[in-house]
């Protein structure tokens, strides 16, 4: 398939594709005419990082992933890989916890009616 399907079939811009087959997350092959071909799987590997994107993850660690999702050789140890995966995920649930304290924080501040203090006025000098 060509690129304008790709990015038809996965609600992607074919300028986003571009980017991901430059940063080695996403193959074609190169046709006579210079048109870029896709291999059917690619809805699936476009979809994968996606989801890797939005969860915050780098185009670094989705390479680097890439292969250890498609049961491929990859180049480092998928372990290793899925560690810093999980590390990734770790931060986002402190981020989560940290912004729940803080909305309850407000949460508490606007149940309890709190008004601003009144600023007095400075003395000049």
């Amino acid at each position: 398939m060509r690129i304008g399907e790709l990015s038809k079939a996965t609600g992607v811009s074919s300028r986003a594709l571009r980017y991901y087959e430059q940063q080695g997350l996403l193959r074609s092959e190169r046709r006579p005419n210079g048109y870029r071909e896709y291999a059917p799987e690619s809805i699936e590997v476009v979809a994968f990082v996606q989801d890797m994107f939005h969860a915050g993850l780098s185009s670094d660690v989705i390479r680097d992933i890439l292969p250890c999702a498609r049961d491929e050789h990859p180049r480092a140890d998928c372990a290793e890989l899925l560690g810093r995966v999980r590390q990734v995920r770790d931060e986002l649930v402190r981020q989560e916890h940290h912004i729940a304290e803080r909305r309850q924080r407000l949460d508490t501040y606007l149940a309890d009616g709190y008004e601003a203090p009144p600023i007095a006025p400075r003395a000049s000098a």
